[in-house]
């Protein structure tokens, strides 16, 4: 998950982060009305022709993640619009209905994940059930870090068909602590470096599946999977990350090849280009 940041422009601050696994199994509730808005969102578009992204900003968020898959979104083509309880845009039954895409980003400042999904559960009109009928009725989900960890299960969404896992805990892992780091991925087949900062790894298997990154001690780091009508991608490394966030810790800029790799997987989710 992302360390919080005071603006998207401020250094960050490092901080203890502690990351456990997540999700709830899908419930009934709702399932209808947001099933039938995921359908029109797969092909719902922006007035300039542009398909449009719900980018959640709120406390389950540090500040400048939301910004920063933003930025990303923006750059391959969507329209986006953050999503929240400061946001023009709230959760609410109808709140989905329109978007293409919904977004989750990275998480804020010392929050684990169980505290990351009682903020997102406080926020006015949110239930867990109305993402999870909006991706499983056609809709598409993107987990980015923080975002990722709560795809899994409990508590999370439960949208994998697995679960997510701390990559610094598992073995063999190349990062250890929680700071700011490059890491090592092999993202389909050829070796990348990411940005990354305490993020989880992807124990996922079944029809639908596609793994485009494994860190080096071969645990998914990327993945793009079926959710009943909808899909769902994920990455523990931020493929979002921008120049600010490398220059912050001294670390080697490879924003640029983030954003390809932001690209590949965004296309791979949307099912809009092939891959390569």
């Amino acid at each position: 998950m992302r360390v919080g940041r005071v603006t998207a422009a401020l250094a960050l601050v490092a901080v203890l982060l502690v990351a456990t696994a997540c999700g709830a199994p899908p419930s009934g509730s709702d399932s209808d009305r947001a099933g039938q808005g995921a359908k029109a969102g797969r092909a719902a578009q922006d007035p300039d022709g542009r398909p449009l992204a719900l980018v959640y900003r709120g406390q389950a968020a540090c500040d400048g993640c939301p910004e920063a898959a933003h930025d990303m979104l923006e750059h391959d083509g969507f329209a986006v619009r953050y999503i929240g309880p400061d946001e023009q845009a709230r959760f609410g039954p109808d709140a989905l209905s329109g978007a293409a895409l919904y977004v989750q980003p990275g998480g804020t400042n010392g929050q684990e994940v169980s505290t990351a999904w009682r903020l997102l559960r406080g926020d006015p009109g949110f239930s867990p059930e109305l993402v999870r009928s909006y991706v499983r009725g056609g809709g598409h989900y993107l987990g980015l870090c923080m975002g990722g960890y709560l795809a899994g299960q409990e508590p999370g969404y439960g949208l994998l068909p697995g679960d997510s896992g701390q990559y610094i805990s598992s073995q063999g892992a190349t990062v250890t602590d929680d700071q700011d780091h490059l890491v090592d991925v092999a993202w389909r087949g050829q070796p990348q470096k990411m940005y990354f900062q305490d993020g989880p790894y992807f124990d996922v298997d079944g029809p639908g599946v596609e793994v485009l990154a494994r860190y080096t001690n071969d645990r998914a780091a990327a993945v793009v999977a079926s959710y009943g009508a909808g899909r769902v991608a994920v990455s523990g490394p931020h493929p979002e990350a921008p120049s600010d966030w490398y220059r912050d810790y001294n670390l080697p800029d490879q924003s640029q090849t983030g954003l390809g790799l932001g690209e590949d997987l965004l296309h791979t989710l949307m099912g809009t280009a092939p891959t390569s």
